[in-house]
């Protein structure tokens, strides 16, 4: 069986959009001051754990356990994120093709799988793996292996990873030995190996699977 690993953020999700909404939401929720809701916004910009709001309380002397406030912001991250209907119908197709579908995503284990459960990915991918399932995080090749075996599976030659992060996507994946295809968006950076084909959206890469990844 073929398998196809995809990035989740900024790939088949958009979590910029959701990220702001859902900082939004908390602190209108618990009435924060702008100046709670910037640091938020700066701090948790790139990616965020329960760790950041160990740090959050500490910084402003806040009454909610940190806890609490990890728990609200998977909450409203999964509320607020979105796939693309064209998104979803495109990884159908590949399914219905007779794909095995994965995702390697870097981010903590509960909000990345609040965010595959809410957008109805859960449906259409075999297995995810997260980098905070194992504490390890993409380029390293072991969590494109561990998304592999979560698909029941292992890597080999003709499998696939697309992604839109030139360094963690990409380079990953020619370091796990899969061929990839980048979603642009990002600068490339000039010291990387270009990918095997890139495109502008996602449903594109799932097409060019759909007719050229055997050649």
């Amino acid at each position: 069986m073929r398998l196809a690993l995809f990035d989740l953020d900024g790939t088949l999700v958009d979590r910029t959009a959701a990220f702001a909404d859902a900082i939004a939401e908390l602190s209108r929720d618990h009435r924060y001051e702008p100046e709670i809701e910037r640091w938020l916004l700066t701090e948790l910009a790139d990616r965020a754990d329960a760790s950041d709001f160990v740090r959050l309380r500490a910084t402003f002397d806040l009454p909610e356990t940190a806890d609490h406030l990890w728990r609200v912001y998977v909450d409203r991250m999964a509320a607020a994120v979105t796939c693309r209907p064209a998104v979803l119908d495109s990884l159908a197709r590949l399914k219905d093709a007779g794909w095995s579908i994965g995702v390697a995503t870097n981010g903590s284990s509960d909000i990345q799988r609040a965010k595959v459960l809410a957008t109805g990915l859960a449906d259409l991918i075999d297995g995810i793996a997260a980098s905070g399932d194992i504490d390890v995080r993409k380029p390293d090749p072991r969590l494109f292996e561990l998304a592999a075996a979560r698909c029941g599976t292992h890597l080999s030659p003709g499998d696939w990873m697309t992604g839109d992060n030139p360094e963690t996507d990409i380079a990953g994946g020619y370091k796990a030995g899969l061929r990839t295809i980048w979603v642009r968006g990002r600068s490339w950076p000039e010291d990387l190996a270009t990918p095997h084909h890139t495109v502008d959206d996602v449903t594109e890469a799932v097409d060019y699977l759909l007719t050229h990844a055997s050649e």
